[in-house]
């Protein structure tokens, strides 16, 4: 068998390709940014063809600098950005439209009427999600009611809708040459559109939306023997490497860091948050904000299911302090920023750019900075801006307690923002637990590896997956609790200021 395993992470912000060794160990990455295209407040899209040019510069630099060929992986998994939905024409394989991220928030009078229409619940208890803008369902809507052609499109068979996992596995096969039309259990629960008993597309959950059933993938497990289909010999690859592996880019980040026993729970910083606690194989339905989501699928074993706290804007915040506000040259000086103060001057910032995410559910909200005072300098915005990602998911973090019984004795945290050390103790300090980085930081891409390489026998089993995880470093809680409750406290008030301040039909 080859002696590696490849993983495309089709992020938000850019897209990597990142090739594997049997210890879990990276050999070999090539990564991009593509275009964050912002037409008008609230909307965010992205360009599928220049996501797709990307993927293959990508993939076909990450070998040749690795000195590799397609003979040497032994499968190829996918993650992705979820909800960000495509959709194209099977024939001529162009894209209708761009892009429409999970950030996007034009949906919201659609998530708001199915609200007021009654039909909020059904969603909740089908496919475990609340009505909002962040899920595909809305979307696809949109883009069928708005971009002249498409509805006709769709009724005949030619418009296909797919999260970008879906997008780039149709173009890895073939695309408009025998391209696969699939995706995963993972993504398929995060458009209001599946059932999660089932983990089919619900008929009901369908006529909501006004979706034609023929327009979405096939569903199929995140790790699967079978194969979605294999790379084309002429594609970037270079040659026939099997498709095994699917997984929104949280769960892949759960796999990538072992969370596979009830209670287990991680953290990844990425241009959100997005907390998961694996509840098993049991449906956990939350009463404080969180989702109800698929955590993966393993080849034809039961569905393992998670609750998830979603939070739309925590490493974007600190671009926003480097693209919009000026005040940082590279995201890392975010650190060097804060460090210069001890505390925040009384300063919070609540980064609610796109509403707010869990546990909260308000697309009305929108960004405030608040306590400002003429003692403040940008040093305590920045300091503010690392604090409300950790405040952020220290709302995250209490409503998953409650829901679930289970406090966490070490919080797991992964990707880039993990390298800020500053944001880590700050971390550690406002939710009173130690913090625990492992060695690769990067589990997103390293669970759709886990998840190629399950299927083709490449790793045995799920034990072996944990003989890899290493830690890298633990910080600490310095904060007493009369500091971590007054700071709380205050983060509380701050999130009142944003609420009510766009109208929402």
């Amino acid at each position: 068998m080859a002696d590696f395993v490849g993983a495309v992470d089709q992020g938000t912000t850019s897209t990597r390709f990142m090739i594997f060794d049997h210890g879990g160990n990276v050999v070999g990455m090539h990564q991009l940014e593509h275009e964050q295209i912002l037409p008008q407040a609230g909307w965010v899209e992205h360009n599928p063809v220049e996501i797709w040019d990307r993927t293959t510069t990508v993939i076909a630099t990450a070998l040749r600098q690795a000195n590799l060929s397609a003979t040497d992986l032994a499968a190829l998994g996918i993650t992705n950005q979820r909800e960000t939905a495509v959709v194209w024409n099977r024939r001529t394989g162009r894209p209708y439209y761009n892009a429409i991220v999970w950030q996007d928030t034009r949906t919201d009078r659609i998530a708001s009427a199915l609200e007021r229409d009654g039909k909020g619940d059904v969603i909740r208890r089908k496919a475990g999600l609340p009505p909002a803008t962040y899920f595909s369902g809305g979307k696809i809507q949109w883009i069928l009611e708005n971009v002249e052609g498409v509805r006709e499109a769709a009724e005949r068979g030619d418009a296909v809708f797919g999260n970008t996992d879906s997008w780039l596995l149709w173009n890895l096969t073939g695309g408009a040459d025998g391209g696969v039309h699939v995706t995963d259990v993972t993504n398929a629960s995060r458009t209001m559109l599946m059932d999660l008993e089932t983990l089919s597309w619900d008929d009901e959950l369908l006529s909501f939306f006004n979706i034609p059933r023929a327009m979405l993938p096939e569903i199929r497990p995140s790790s699967d023997p079978n194969r979605y289909g294999v790379t084309r010999a002429g594609g970037p690859v270079g040659g026939e490497v099997p498709l095994t592996g699917d997984l929104g880019d949280q769960q892949a980040a759960t796999v990538g860091q072992v969370c596979f026993s009830p209670g287990e729970a991680k953290n990844t910083y990425g241009t959100g948050n997005f907390m998961l606690l694996n509840t098993g194989t049991e449906l956990v339905r939350s009463n404080n904000g969180l989702l109800t989501t698929v955590c993966y699928r393993f080849g034809d074993q039961a569905p393992v299911y998670a609750l998830e706290g979603s939070i739309a804007v925590t490493g974007s915040a600190v671009q926003w302090l480097r693209d919009q506000l000026g005040i940082i040259r590279q995201a890392s000086d975010s650190e060097t920023l804060a460090a210069q103060v001890n505390d925040n001057g009384g300063v919070y910032f609540v980064p609610a750019f796109s509403g707010l995410f869990a546990p909260y559910w308000r697309s009305d909200a929108r960004g405030a900075i608040v306590g400002l005072s003429r003692y403040n300098t940008n040093a305590h915005v920045a300091r503010a801006t690392l604090e409300a990602i950790c405040y952020q998911t220290r709302d995250v973090l209490d409503a998953m307690n409650s829901d679930s019984g289970v406090a966490l004795d070490v919080l797991k945290v992964d990707g880039g923002i993990t390298a800020n050390n500053l944001c880590m103790q700050i971390q550690a300090d406002v939710v009173g637990v130690p913090v625990s980085r492992p060695v690769v930081a990067e589990t997103t891409a390293l669970g759709a590896a886990y998840a190629a390489g399950l299927a083709v026998g490449f790793w045995k089993n799920t034990d072996e997956l944990r003989e890899n995880w290493n830690e890298s470093q633990r910080w600490q809680p310095s904060w007493t609790q009369e500091q971590r409750d007054e700071g709380y406290a205050r983060w509380k008030k701050a999130v009142q200021r944003t609420l009510d301040w766009v109208d929402v039909d």
